[in-house]
């Protein structure tokens, strides 16, 4: 154990502390309401859709708890055992030590590893506490093939990135962060539109809404807020959950609105055009770009960390790994970024709420009145168990939305 090695372990169970530590904080503000909803809440749901919402809450909060230590513990043990340098001198020395294809096959390897344990879990988490609320509708199958899918996407598309990315060294010397982060900023922009159209039908169909009165509605809110979408789509969400959303993809004149099947069942027409407003509003008030950017600033940010990590000595080393490996700085900054960025959480969580409040206000603009939107948001609260009553630093660190209330209460007043 090297002093770095000590420092990962410590930032590692400090953040597990602070995610159980939110999490008790939150079951016990759940608890302290489960015998009689505030009133603000009983005009949302009634006592039994409360009572479920509560059970639902605690017990998805439960699963997250133990979820959390053992994958905590598991990044430890990797990181402890030398099992990570141990597959790194497997992998490079079948092939030449130096040859980048082994560098980028090691990444993809131990990012294997260490998910593997998690999968009993996250069975456990579709085909037991999903379905015991009512929500999982997947098949055994269709659980497996979607995990088969998903890892054929991530060789056939993260090998070659992951291959580019390190070939950059030998290609552009030390200003090879620079470049990398222009790559992949560039891949994730194209993946913006290649997604629905190549990705997304592997595991969802999608349709076009069929012609009638709602995509009438929904066509002309489009023309009225100056948002023309390209199609408005529905996706067969209901496959695998009965949880339902609403979202946009692409940009320009790719840009397309893809509606959950549940969505669609669950909401009225005046709803759902209230919800797509909402949408709309996101995409009206810069609220994509916006974010695009601080992703972006954030991805340079993490190049020019790696890269620096990469050069010091210090680092691989410290973690049994040869010094001035890159291979080994990617996979440790994908492992322990997350030690620092969640204490940032609340941060960017607060804008991200500010943004919703701000779609919310187009939304009611759009449609000419709040009462839609507050019924739809009540409709979606229902249907799908939301925690109506978080403590209000759970919030502060997981909630990218204001709760259901502060949402009501922010349509209200601009009404």
């Amino acid at each position: 154990m090297t002093f770095v090695l000590w420092i990962a372990v410590a930032l590692l169970t400090l953040r597990l502390l602070g995610e159980l530590w939110l999490g008790a904080l939150n079951r016990r503000e759940v608890r302290r309401h489960a015998a009689r909803a505030p009133a603000a809440v009983s005009a949302i749901m009634d006592d039994a859709t409360y009572a479920k919402a509560v059970r639902y809450t605690l017990a998805r909060s439960k699963f997250n708890a133990v979820s959390e230590v053992f994958g905590t513990c598991i990044v430890i043990l990797a990181l402890v055992s030398g099992v990570l340098p141990w597959l790194f001198i497997t992998i490079t020395g079948a092939g030449a030590p130096d040859a980048v294809w082994s560098h980028a096959a090691f990444i993809l390897a131990a990012f294997a590893l260490l998910a593997v344990p998690s999968l009993p879990f996250d069975w456990w988490e579709t085909f037991s506490l999903e379905a015991r609320h009512g929500f999982n509708q997947t098949t055994t199958r269709l659980w497996l093939t979607d995990k088969l899918k998903g890892t054929l996407l991530t060789v056939v598309i993260g090998f070659p990135l992951l291959w580019l990315l390190l070939s950059l060294v030998h290609w552009v010397g030390s200003a090879w962060w620079l470049w990398g982060f222009a790559i992949l900023f560039a891949v994730q922009l194209l993946m913006m539109v290649l997604y629905p159209k190549l990705i997304l039908p592997l595991f969802n169909k999608l349709t076009p809404l069929p012609e009638g009165e709602l995509r009438t509605r929904l066509i002309a809110l489009g023309e009225r807020a100056g948002f023309r979408a390209k199609t408005i789509e529905v996706i067969d969400g209901s496959k695998r959950s009965g949880h339902s959303n609403a979202y946009f993809t692409g940009f320009g004149r790719f840009r397309r609105i893809v509606l959950f099947d549940t969505l669609i069942a669950q909401l009225g027409a005046a709803e759902l055009e209230a919800v797509l407003a909402h949408e709309i509003g996101h995409y009206r008030r810069g609220h994509i770009p916006k974010m695009i950017a601080v992703s972006a600033v954030m991805q340079l940010a993490g190049f020019a960390l790696i890269a620096w990590l990469a050069r010091s000595p210090w680092f691989d080393t410290g973690f049994g790994f040869p010094a001035g490996a890159l291979a080994p700085a990617f996979l440790l900054f994908g492992l322990l970024s997350g030690v620092v960025t969640f204490w940032f959480s609340p941060i960017l969580n607060f804008f991200s709420r500010k943004h919703e409040y701000e779609a919310d206000a187009f939304a009611r603009e759009a449609v000419g009145e709040a009462e839609s939107m507050i019924r739809a948001l009540r409709k979606l609260a229902q249907k799908n168990l939301t925690n109506l009553t978080p403590h209000p630093w759970f919030s502060a660190f997981f909630y990218s939305h204001p709760t259901l209330v502060e949402r009501e209460q922010a349509l209200e007043r601009a009404g």
